[in-house]
């Protein structure tokens, strides 16, 4: 099930070439045409590159609903239960597949990053660490993907998934400093899990973050890991459940 995903990127290369291409485009938008960073203190470059690449484990969920939505409406996971295989390789294949491409496109986006100045200032340990952190980000959004794309059932109800992504993602920190916020909304962004992992990041990396006494901001490091499983916790039996409920 893995290399019949893979085999689609050999399928449809301007499709993957767009999925690498556009969180970079947002990198170089947010870095050269808007810059500023609300409330940043010191080099925005070093704020900004975490913060991005937290969004771009976010980002993308509308790619693995299409995919999803698409299987259920030709039919093709019908005809894939019917075989003798296990259920859940159908997920685990899909999950596994967009890992590695999450991971492709994790990995552009730090070369980008290095081009533009960004450097992290750790050692191999803590940069490994912040890569975990991230990679734990996307399989938590990715399994909320795959339950949503079965409870829409079509690709046109992927659209409506889109409209909620886009406002959840850039109510983080990952490019302004909540600090430059109003006293609630920056307590909310502070309690988004995109801000926590993007914190962790930003502290593993050694670049440098934005002060805040609240507890979410001085423990990021532990919702870090609390926000993704808890995701993971849920959606991942949610998704295993509603398939194999499919077609009853």
């Amino acid at each position: 099930m893995t290399r019949r995903e893979l085999a689609h990127w050999a399928r449809r290369p301007v499709q993957v070439v767009v999925g690498l291409v556009f969180p970079v485009m947002m990198l170089l938008m947010f870095g050269y045409l808007i810059g500023g960073g609300r409330g940043v203190d010191g080099d925005f470059t070093a704020y900004l590159v975490p913060g991005m690449l937290t969004m771009t484990m976010a980002f993308g969920i509308e790619a693995t609903m299409l995919a999803v939505t698409q299987d259920l409406g030709k039919g093709v996971i019908d005809r894939f239960r019917s075989m003798p295989m296990a259920s859940g390789a159908i997920l685990v294949g899909r999950s596994v597949a967009d890992m590695l491409q999450s991971a492709v496109g994790l990995t552009v986006m730090i070369a980008v990053g290095y081009a533009i100045g960004w450097r992290w200032e750790g050692g191999a340990a803590s940069f490994l660490g912040a890569v975990g952190l991230l990679l734990l980000l996307r399989f938590a959004m990715l399994w909320i993907g795959i339950h949503l794309a079965m409870v829409a059932g079509r690709p046109e109800m992927v659209q409506a998934v889109q409209i909620l992504v886009w406002p959840v993602g850039f109510l983080s920190n990952a490019i302004a400093s909540p600090a430059s916020m109003p006293a609630w909304l920056g307590a909310v962004v502070e309690w988004n899990p995109m801000s926590a992992t993007a914190t962790a990041v930003r502290a593993l990396f050694g670049n440098p973050g934005t002060a805040g006494g609240s507890w979410a901001a001085t423990h990021a490091e532990l919702l870090a890991v609390v926000w993704p499983v808890a995701l993971i916790a849920v959606f991942l039996p949610l998704a295993v459940n509603r398939f194999r409920n499919l077609s009853r």
